[in-house]
């Protein structure tokens, strides 16, 4: 393997996937740990995961060993307390090297970093706030000293996903066994993790029995994978993303201690009002899929693919012009992506607001649009199995379908809210 010298502005011997800028140091620390897993152990294994539809247990094995797990757990909690703009350069670089394994940690990070950095920046109570610090270290806990895993399954069919209708799922306020808790009723639908996870973070209504559910009664609530009443059904043979292996769980009456909430009661849907990026945690994953084509299309026309024969065909104007059309729209990609990450905070401004769906889209839209165009100038043997870029271009597609922010739903919220102002409407 070739040594390359060392970037005095990075620091790293390796451009990352968000693009070469100055970086903290732990930042840099934890994309040189990221870049040299997935190039040395994750990019092997990609196409054992999407061939079979299986769960990455080896990558996992890897994460957890390397500290992975805890990245955005709070220092005073035995993690690096990673802040949003590093996991999400970390997250690009991963999914650099393998798209199933970037988006399924998502779901564990999500769990660390909703209950940790951004329910820090959510206004509380002093009674919310001292409940939410006890029950976060029971859970951080989990993680930092037993290596335990988090889903957060989303989706149910509905708009409820779409932040536009109450969960169906629902949790009622009971006590069982002397023991104050919820009972968890309902049906989550491509719920990634399934099988793998330990505890999956479940986002349900409250029960207060009006038959009146509101999303403002949102609950965030951790079910244990050996709950009794907690089921996985169905079969998984997807498109893309296939080493996700996003089944559904049903939940039957399962019960859970009042320890199990992640979040205080009406906290989640405050939260979604106050911190718009935390939706916004599924992009880095396919910004590091679009290096990925990126950087086999350029190894692919200088003949340097390993295991292929040596055969050049940059010579080719054709060639030319399609690679400089794809450095263009990547380095468009990150510079949106990279600003975005930086603003990102609690009640952003209308413009940064709408500059955060303009990156999300980017992303979303544009790594199948530079997988579409790296066959194309690649030409038919890319589309073989024993090469990468046909499960990038299939993996690619996937991203702009993604509950809650699909490529439709982004443009809609981003035409609506640079239209309206809040709380105007139309005679």
């Amino acid at each position: 393997m070739t040594t390359r010298p060392v970037n005095p502005v990075t620091g790293l011997d390796f451009t990352p996937a968000v693009g070469d800028m100055p970086f903290t140091p732990l930042q840099r620390e934890w994309l040189a740990k990221a870049h040299a897993l997935g190039r040395d152990r994750f990019a092997a294994r990609a196409a054992q995961w999407d061939q079979e539809a299986s769960f990455p247990f080896a990558n996992y094995d890897d994460l957890r060993e390397h500290g992975f797990l805890k990245l955005c757990v709070p220092v005073e909690f035995g993690g690096a307390g990673a802040d949003f703009p590093t996991y999400m350069m970390v997250a690009a670089e991963i999914g650099r090297f393998c798209g199933a394994t970037a988006l399924t940690w998502n779901m564990h990070i999500c769990s660390t970093m909703w209950t940790g950095v951004l329910a820090d920046g959510i206004a509380m109570t002093e009674e919310q706030r001292a409940e939410h610090a006890a029950r976060r270290q029971i859970h951080f806990a989990r993680i930092v000293n037993e290596g335990k895993l988090y889903a957060q399954p989303f989706s149910e069919g509905t708009a409820a996903a779409a932040g536009r209708a109450p969960f169906g799922t629902t949790a009622k306020k009971v006590v069982r066994d002397g023991q104050s808790g919820w009972l968890i009723n309902g049906r989550k639908i491509w719920a990634s993790l399934s099988g793998a996870a330990d505890y999956y973070g479940v986002l349900c209504t409250e029960d207060k029995g009006d038959d009146h559910p509101d999303a403002r009664d949102t609950l965030y609530i951790s079910v244990p994978a050996t709950a009794e009443g907690f089921s996985i059904s169905g079969d998984w043979d997807p498109l893309g993303m296939r080493g996700t292996v996003s089944r559904n769980l049903t939940f039957k009456d399962v019960f859970v201690s009042d320890d199990e909430q992640l979040m205080p009661r009406g906290i989640y849907f405050k939260g979604a009002q106050t911190w718009p990026a935390m939706f916004n945690t599924l992009s880095p994953t396919y910004l590091g899929l679009a290096n990925a084509v990126y950087d086999f299309t350029v190894q692919y026309l200088r003949g340097e693919v390993p295991g292929e024969p040596p055969i050049k065909r940059r010579q080719f104007p054709t060639k030319q012009i399609t690679v400089a059309q794809m450095r263009l729209q990547l380095e468009s990609m990150k510079s949106l992506f990279t600003r975005a990450i930086f603003e990102a905070k609690p009640n952003p401004s209308k413009d940064e607001k709408l500059r955060l769906y303009a990156a999300h889209y980017a992303v979303m839209e544009g790594a199948n649009d530079l997988a579409r165009l790296a066959i194309r100038t690649c030409g038919g043997q890319s589309m073989l199995k024993h090469l990468p870029l046909e499960r990038l271009y299939r993996d690619s597609r996937c991203g702009a379908l993604m509950l809650p922010w699909t490529a439709e739903l982004i443009l809609d919220r981003m035409g609506r809210e640079t239209l309206y102002e809040p709380g105007e409407k139309d005679e």
